[in-house]
C-alpha cells in the first residue's frame, strides 16, 4: 500500500482544510479512501451507531446506577430518548455548532447523557479530570470554547465559580448531583436542565443531527500535559464509531445478540481508554454498564464488582498492582496452611499458563483441583466469578503483575494506543495473546517501527481510521507528530516479532542517554527492581546525560481511604520484608528517618541482583535513595490514570537527584 499523506488540520473545529477525514492524498497525487479491505466498515456518525443499537438492543438494560442502596436500570431505548432530551436542552442553552460541553465529574448516567447529548446537538464532548485545579479547568474550558459545563457536585462547581467570569464562551453550568448551594443566573440542577429540552422540537434536533458528517469532530480528549500545556486531541465521529466497533471485537467483546457483556465503569471518562471502553463500545455492542461509586478506588470497587458480576473488566496497571498487593496482604495475615495452599495453587496455575505447550506433560487434574479448591474462591472474592476477559491499558504493566494474575488463572490482556489513536490501536484477547506483549494491530489498522536499533527496538508508528484529526489550536504540534508520508509517530519504543506481536519497551522522551552515549530504556530496569524487592512501590531510574545510573525508591505504605494519600504505616507485605531482613520497622519513617541498616542492606542486595542481570556496566544502578513518602496524584507524581510523571518527579526531587552526583553523597 502506498504511504498516505494526512491532511488532519482544521480551519475551525469540525472543518478540514482539504480532503475529508477518510480521504487521503497520496504522494502520486491520487486520492483514495482510507479504508482497509479487511475492515471496510461504512463511515457512520455517533447518532447512526446509536440508532442501530436501539433497533437491535432497545429492550435490554444499558445503564445501571445505585440509589439509596438499590440498583436502577435504564434500557437502550430509554437511554436514547434521554440523550435526545439532553441534546435539546443543550440547544436551548445556546450550544453552538463545534463548540464544547465540558464534563467535570465521576462516571454516572448523567455523564453519559451529557456526552452523547452534546454530540447529537452538534457540539464537542470534552471531559475534564475531576482532580483538576481551577486553573487546569480554566485552561481546558477556554481552549475548547466551552458553551456549557456540567459538574457533578458543589465541590466541582466551586472550581468553575472561580473561573466563570474569565470564560468568554461559557453560557451555563449544570450540576447533576446534590442540591445547589449557591444561586446565580444560568446555573441549573439536572432536573431543571432536562426540562429545558421541552422547549426544543424534535424536528429542530433532527435537522442538527442530519447535518452531521462522519469526518467532523465530536470528542476532545486532553492529554495529561506532563511536558507542557495539555493538548486537545480531536476525534471525529468515524474515529469513535470505527474504533468502538473494530478494536472491541479484536479484544473479543461480544455483541449483545450473542452474549450481552456487562462492565463496571469507574476509570476517568476524561481519558480515552475508559471513554471508548465504557461509553462508545457500550452503545455499539449493547453492553450493560454498571456505575461504581465515586469512592471506587478507595475500596468500594470490589463491592460493585461482586454485585455487577462483570463479564469483562479493564484496569490501569496501578489498579491491578493494588489488587495484587491486597491479596498479598491478606495472604500474609492468613494461617500457614492457607498460605501454603495459595502458593501451591498459584504455582500450578502459573506453570500451566506460562507453558501451554507443556500442558500435556502436566498432570491435567492438578490445575483443575487448584482452581476449584483455591483460585476460584479468590476470583469470587474479587467479583470476577463471571469475568471472561481482563484488560490492562493506559501504561506499561510489569512482568511481576502479569505473572501474579496468571497464578490466579487470570490472563491480563494488554491493549496499547494513545489518545491520538482513539484509544486501542493494538489489542490482545483470547485469540491474540502472548505474554508481556500488547497483541497485534487491530484488523484494518497498520503499525510499523522506524529507526530500529540492532536489537530491533524502534519508534512505533500508526496509520488507519483510529488516527486522530489533529490537536485543537495547535497546528504546529500536529505537524510534528505526522511524518511526510502521513504516519503518526507515537514517541514510544517497541519491538515486534515475526508474527506481528508488539512489546512496548520504553518512550523516546524517557529514554536515558548516558554521558557515555549509551541508550537505556528505564522501564525494564525499574520492573526488575520491583520484582526483586517486594517492599518497593515505585522505582524511578535516573541518568540522562550523567556518568552513571541512580534511582529514587518509594516504599509500599498504607493509604488514607478518604484522600488516597499515602500514609507512614507500611503495608503488611512491606513489614514482612523488614522482618525477613532482621528489622522491626513498621513505618516508612522508621526506615528512612533512622536509615535502618537491616532494610537498607536488604535493598542493596536486591539492587545487586538487578545489576547482576544488567546487559552492560552502563546499565548498573550505582546509587539509590529511599524517599520519605510514596507517590500520589495529589503529590503530583502520578497522573489521573496513576501513571508516573517523570518530569514532575525529577523537578520535585531535584535535591535528591543532584546529591547522587555530588562528591559528598554517601548512601
Amino acid at each position: 500500500m502506498d504511504s498516505p499523506v494526512a491532511e488532519p488540520f482544521l480551519e475551525s473545529p469540525g472543518t478540514y482544510l482539504k480532503e475529508e477525514k477518510l480521504w487521503t492524498t497520496f504522494s502520486d497525487g491520487s486520492v483514495r479512501l482510507r479504508i482497509d479491505s479487511s475492515c471496510p466498515q461504512t463511515p457512520v456518525t455517533v447518532h447512526e451507531m446509536f440508532l442501530e443499537c436501539v433497533g437491535k438492543y432497545g429492550s435490554l438494560n444499558a445503564l445501571s446506577s445505585k440509589t439509596d442502596g438499590k440498583w436502577e436500570h435504564i434500557t437502550f431505548k430509554e437511554y436514547y430518548h434521554l440523550c435526545r432530551q439532553s441534546a435539546k436542552a443543550f440547544l436551548k442553552l445556546g450550544l453552538q455548532r463545534f463548540y464544547s460541553v465540558g464534563i467535570l465529574g465521576f462516571n454516572s448516567t448523567e455523564w453519559f447523557l451529557s456526552a452523547v447529548g452534546t454530540v447529537l446537538a452538534g457540539g464537542i464532548t470534552t471531559g475534564i479530570y475531576t482532580t483538576s485545579s481551577p486553573e487546569a479547568c480554566y485552561y481546558v474550558a477556554n481552549d475548547c470554547r466551552a458553551n456549557i459545563i456540567v459538574v457533578e457536585n458543589h465541590k466541582q462547581l466551586e472550581k468553575i465559580l472561580q473561573i466563570w467570569e474569565k470564560l468568554p464562551h461559557l453560557k451555563a453550568v449544570v450540576q447533576y448531583k446534590g442540591s445547589l448551594q449557591v444561586k446565580r443566573s444560568a446555573l441549573y440542577t439536572w432536573k431543571e436542565f432536562m426540562e429545558l429540552g421541552n422547549h426544543i422540537s424534535d424536528e429542530h434536533l433532527d435537522e442538527v443531527i442530519q447535518s452531521q458528517k462522519p469526518n467532523q469532530c465530536c470528542v476532545l480528549i486532553y492529554t495529561s500535559g506532563t511536558t507542557g500545556n495539555p493538548k486537545g486531541v480531536m476525534l471525529s465521529h468515524d474515529n469513535i464509531t470505527w474504533t468502538a466497533a473494530q478494536a472491541s471485537r479484536a479484544g473479543d467483546m461480544q455483541p449483545a445478540e450473542i452474549r450481552q457483556e456487562s462492565i463496571v465503569s469507574y476509570l476517568p471518562l476524561s481519558h480515552i481508554a475508559a471513554q471508548i471502553y465504557d461509553l462508545w463500545t457500550g452503545i455499539k455492542w449493547g453492553e450493560h454498564v454498571y456505575f461504581a461509586n465515586p469512592d471506587a478506588l478507595k475500596g468500594s470497587l470490589v463491592d460493585t464488582l461482586k454485585e455487577a458480576q462483570p463479564t469483562s473488566h479493564m484496569g490501569v496497571p496501578r489498579v491491578w498492582e493494588k489488587i495484587m498487593e491486597r491479596i498479598k496482604e491478606v495472604s500474609v495475615q492468613a494461617g500457614i496452611v492457607r498460605r501454603k495452599m495459595l502458593s501451591w495453587a498459584m504455582s500450578v496455575s502459573l506453570e500451566r499458563n506460562l507453558n501451554p505447550s507443556r500442558n500435556g506433560e502436566l498432570k491435567p487434574i492438578l490445575p483443575a483441583v487448584a482452581d476449584f479448591l483455591v483460585l476460584s474462591k479468590i476470583r469470587k472474592m474479587l467479583g470476577f466469578s463471571h469475568c471472561l476477559k481482563h484488560f490492562s491499558g493506559a501504561a506499561p504493566i510489569s512482568a511481576e503483575t502479569l505473572e501474579f494474575f496468571l497464578g490466579l488463572n487470570i490472563i491480563l490482556y494488554e491493549a496499547y494506543g494513545m489518545s491520538e489513536t482513539s484509544g486501542p490501536h493494538v489489542m490482545s484477547g483470547p485469540h491474540t495473546y502472548r505474554f508481556q506483549c500488547c497483541g497485534k494491530a487491530v484488523p484494518g489498522c497498520q503499525m510499523k517501527l522506524v529507526n530500529k536499533d540492532p536489537d530491533g527496538n524502534g519508534e512505533i508508528c500508526f496509520w488507519g481510521r483510529t488516527v486522530f484529526m489533529g490537536y485543537l489550536n495547535m497546528e504546529n504540534k500536529t505537524r510534528e507528530v505526522f511524518d511526510e508520508d502521513g504516519w503518526l509517530h507515537s514517541g514510544d519504543i517497541g519491538k515486534m516479532d515475526s508474527e506481528g506481536f508488539l512489546q512496548v519497551t520504553g518512550r523516546i522522551k524517557e529514554l536515558i542517554i548516558t554521558a557515555g552515549g549509551e541508550n537505556i530504556p528505564p522501564i525494564p530496569i525499574e520492573d526488575a527492581v520491583k520484582r526483586h524487592l517486594s517492599i518497593v512501590s515505585n522505582a524511578v531510574l535516573i541518568g540522562d546525560r550523567r556518568k552513571f545510573l541512580s534511582m529514587l525508591l518509594t516504599l509500599k505504605s498504607t493509604v488514607d481511604p478518604d484522600t488516597l494519600e499515602p500514609l507512614d504505616k507500611l503495608t503488611p507485605e512491606a513489614i514482612e520484608f523488614c522482618h525477613e531482613a532482621g528489622s522491626k520497622a513498621t513505618t516508612v519513617s522508621d526506615i528512612v528517618g533512622l536509615k535502618d541498616k537491616a532494610v537498607y542492606r536488604a535493598i542493596q542486595e536486591g539492587i545487586d541482583k538487578v545489576n547482576s542481570e544488567a546487559v552492560s556496566n552502563a546499565q548498573r544502578i550505582q546509587k539509590w535513595t529511599v524517599l520519605s513518602k510514596d507517590f500520589s496524584i495529589a503529590g503530583s507524581e502520578l497522573g489521573p490514570t496513576m501513571k508516573i510523571k517523570r518530569h514532575a518527579i525529577l523537578d520535585k526531587y531535584t535535591t535528591d537527584v543532584e546529591a547522587f552526583y555530588s562528591q559528598e553523597h554517601q548512601k
